[in-house]
C-alpha cells in the first residue's frame, strides 16, 4: 500500500507539472494561477499545495525537471581536460546547443524561461538565484578560457572575462532566438560551426587585456 501511495503522489506531481508546462508555455507565468493549473491537472487546488509550497517552488520543479542546456553545460564545466581546455569547452557548447536541439520539454521550458515568465513579485528570489548560480559558472568557464591562454592555445594577452561574456551572449542569443522558430535551421547540424566561428575569432582577434598603465612617478627603467 506504501508503494502504491508513493507512485500515486509521483504520478500526481507529474501531472501537475505537465499542467503548468503547458499553460505556462501558453499563457505566461504571470497570467496563470495554481488554480488553472490544478484544473488543467484534473485536480483540487489542495493537491497543488500537498506538493509545492507555491508558484515559484513549482515553477523551479518545472525547471529541474527539463535538462535546460546552459545549466548542464555549467554542471560539467569543472570536467575541461587540463590538457585540453579549450577543446573541453567546444565539446560542452556544442553539446548544449545540440541537446536543446533534440530535447522537445527543455524546448518549452526555455521558452517560458525567456518568453514566457518575468523574475518579479513571488518569483523574484528565483532571480536572486540564478543571479547567483550563473556567476560562480561564468567564473569556472573564465578560468577555463584564461588555462586556454596559458596553454598555447589562445592568444597569453587574452581578456578571459570578455571571452567568456562573449561566449555565453552567443550561446543565450542563439538558443533564445531559436526556440521561437525551430524550423529556421537545423541547430543540431549547425552547432559545431557557431561555435567554431566564435572559438575561431578569439583565436585570431580576440578581445585582449588592456596593458597596465604606469602612474605618475613609477619608475619603468629596467633593473
Amino acid at each position: 500500500m506504501a508503494r502504491r501511495t508513493k507512485l500515486e503522489a509521483k504520478v500526481t506531481r507529474e501531472r501537475l507539472l505537465d499542467a503548468a508546462e503547458g499553460l505556462f508555455c501558453e499563457r505566461g507565468v504571470t497570467r496563470t494561477s495554481l488554480t488553472e493549473v490544478a484544473t488543467a491537472a484534473g485536480m483540487t487546488r489542495g493537491a497543488v499545495y500537498w506538493h509545492f509550497k507555491d508558484k515559484a517552488d513549482l515553477f523551479r520543479a518545472m525547471c529541474d525537471r527539463a535538462t535546460l542546456p546552459l545549466e548542464a553545460m555549467f554542471e560539467r564545466v569543472g570536467e575541461a581536460a587540463p590538457s585540453d581546455p579549450l577543446g573541453t569547452l567546444r565539446v560542452l557548447a556544442i553539446g548544449a546547443l545540440q541537446n536543446l536541439a533534440g530535447d522537445p520539454r527543455a524546448q518549452k521550458v526555455f521558452e517560458i524561461v525567456f518568453h514566457k515568465s518575468e523574475l518579479v513579485d513571488e518569483l523574484a528570489d528565483l532571480a536572486t538565484t540564478h543571479r547567483r548560480e550563473r556567476g560562480v559558472c561564468l567564473a569556472q568557464i573564465e578560468d577555463i578560457m584564461r588555462a586556454s591562454a596559458a596553454a598555447g592555445q589562445l592568444p597569453a594577452d587574452l581578456d578571459p572575462k570578455l571571452a567568456t561574456q562573449g561566449l555565453h551572449a552567443l550561446m543565450v542569443g542563439i538558443m533564445h532566438e531559436w526556440v521561437l522558430d525551430p524550423s529556421a535551421y537545423d541547430l543540431h547540424e549547425a552547432a559545431p560551426a557557431l561555435i567554431d566561428t566564435y572559438l575561431a575569432g578569439l583565436r585570431h582577434g580576440p578581445p585582449r587585456r588592456r596593458p597596465a598603465v604606469a602612474g605618475p612617478g613609477t619608475n619603468t627603467t629596467a633593473a
